[in-house]
C-alpha cells in the first residue's frame, strides 16, 4: 500500500534531483560554505520575489525574529503584541530579547490577531505588534499598519507559514516595515535544513540587521552591535535557488489541493475560510472538529497522518507563566487549540489520496 505523506519532502528532490545536486555540488567545487556568492543570488531573488528592497538570510525563522526585534532595539522594559496561538518562536524571542509578549485573542475564522483587540493592548511601553500569517493566509495588514502608525509602533510580520500568499495582490512579508519567514523543510518554500529571512525597504534597518546576523558587525573585528552568529549556509541558499523556479507552480498547486479539501468537506467539519482579498498556501490544512484526538487516532489506524498545530496556547506555557494571562483570557484561541487537527497538504498530492482522506475523515465523524 502507498504511504500517505503528511508532507512530501522527498517527491520534489526527485522531480528536481539533476538542478538541487548542481547546485549543491557548485558550492562543493568553489568551497565557499560561509557566505558564499549563493548568498547574495537567493536574496536578490527573494526580494525580487517579495517586492522589497532587501531580503536578509538568516540562519532560521527564529533568529530572522530575534533579530528583527534586536534591530529595533527593543530590550528589557518593553513590551511586544502578538498571538498566544502560534508556535513557540514568536513570543520566545520576544522574551530573548529581554521584552514581554503581550497576548491578543485571535480570530476563530481565520486563527490570526482579533485586530479589534489591539488598541486596548497598547501600553507606553509598546515597541511593536509581531501578528502571525498562521498556517498560510495574513491578517488584514492594512488595518494593522495604520492602527501601528497612529502609535508609532512597527508592525513586524511572522510569515514563517505564509510564504507565496498575497493580500490585495500584495505578496507576504511585503505589505509591513519589516517581515520574516522561515525556510524549515516542511514550509511552503523549505530548504535541506534551518533557515529563514528578514525582508524590508529601509536601507539602515537593512544594514543593521544584516550586521547583527554577523556578531553585530560589517567588518572584521569591529562590532558596534550586541549579535549573533546568525549566517545562513551556502549550502542551503544553494537548494533554494535549485527550487526556487517551481515554487509559483508549488503555490499554484497548494491553492488547488486546499480549495479541492473545502468543496470536499464544508458541511462535514469546520473548515478553513479565506478572508476577502486574500489567497492562501496552506502551509498546513487545519480544520476544526469535536474530539479531534479521537478523529486522529481513527485516521492513523487507517494511515493516514495528522498533526495538530497548536495543542496548548503560549500563555499555557509555564515559561510564560509571569506574563500575566490566565486561562480563560483567550477564549478562541483555547477553543482551537482543543480542537483543531491538520490533514495531510503539501504541492504533490494526488487527487486520489485526498479523497481516501476526505474519506477517512467523514467515516470518523459520521
Amino acid at each position: 500500500m502507498k504511504k500517505i505523506e503528511f508532507i512530501d519532502l522527498k517527491q520534489p528532490y526527485l522531480l528536481h534531483k539533476a538542478e538541487i545536486d548542481a547546485h549543491i555540488h557548485r558550492v562543493l567545487d568553489h568551497g565557499h560554505f560561509i557566505m558564499g556568492p549563493e548568498i547574495g543570488e537567493v536574496e536578490q531573488a527573494l526580494a525580487r520575489y517579495v517586492g522589497v528592497k532587501h531580503a536578509i538570510t538568516v540562519a532560521s525563522g527564529t533568529d530572522s525574529l530575534e533579530i528583527a526585534l534586536r534591530a529595533l532595539d527593543i530590550g528589557p522594559g518593553d513590551e511586544v503584541i502578538t498571538v498566544p496561538f502560534t508556535w513557540i518562536s514568536t513570543a520566545e524571542v520576544i522574551g530573548l530579547v529581554g521584552a514581554k509578549p503581550v497576548f491578543v485573542d485571535i480570530e476563530p475564522a481565520t486563527y490570526n490577531i482579533n485586530i479589534d483587540l489591539i488598541e486596548a493592548a497598547i501600553t507606553p511601553r509598546t515597541k511593536a505588534i509581531l501578528p502571525v500569517s498562521l498556517f498560510g493566509q495574513m491578517p488584514d495588514y492594512e488595518r494593522i499598519n495604520a492602527l501601528a502608525t497612529r502609535h508609532g509602533l512597527t508592525v513586524i510580520e511572522d510569515g514563517a507559514q505564509s510564504f507565496g500568499a498575497t493580500q490585495k495582490g500584495r505578496r507576504s512579508c511585503g505589505v509591513t516595515a519589516l517581515a520574516s519567514t522561515s525556510f524549515f523543510p516542511a514550509k511552503p518554500f523549505g530548504c535541506y535544513g534551518d533557515g529563514g529571512a528578514l525582508f524590508t525597504s529601509d536601507d539602515a534597518l537593512a544594514e543593521k540587521m544584516k550586521a547583527i546576523r554577523t556578531h553585530g558587525g560589517m567588518k572584521r573585528h569591529h562590532h558596534p552591535y550586541l549579535g549573533m552568529n546568525g549566517r545562513f549556509d551556502t549550502l542551503q541558499a544553494a537548494v533554494l535557488l535549485a527550487k526556487f523556479p517551481y515554487f509559483p507552480w508549488e503555490v499554484e498547486q497548494r491553492g488547488r489541493i486546499g480549495a479541492r479539501y473545502t468543496e470536499l468537506l464544508r458541511g462535514t467539519c469546520v473548515v478553513p475560510e479565506i478572508a476577502p482579498d486574500n489567497t492562501h498556501v496552506y502551509a498546513q490544512y487545519t480544520i476544526r472538529v469535536p474530539q479531534r484526538d479521537r478523529m486522529g487516532e481513527q485516521l492513523k489506524a487507517k494511515g493516514i497522518p495528522t498533526a495538530v498545530y497548536y495543542p496548548k496556547c503560549l500563555h499555557e506555557q509555564p515559561v510564560f507563566a509571569n506574563c500575566g494571562a490566565h486561562y480563560g483570557a483567550f477564549p478562541n484561541a483555547e477553543k482551537a487549540a482543543l480542537e483543531v487537527i491538520s490533514l495531510p497538504m503539501h504541492p504533490y498530492l494526488s487527487e486520489a489520496d485526498q479523497d481516501e482522506i476526505v474519506a477517512a475523515v467523514k467515516c470518523a465523524l459520521a
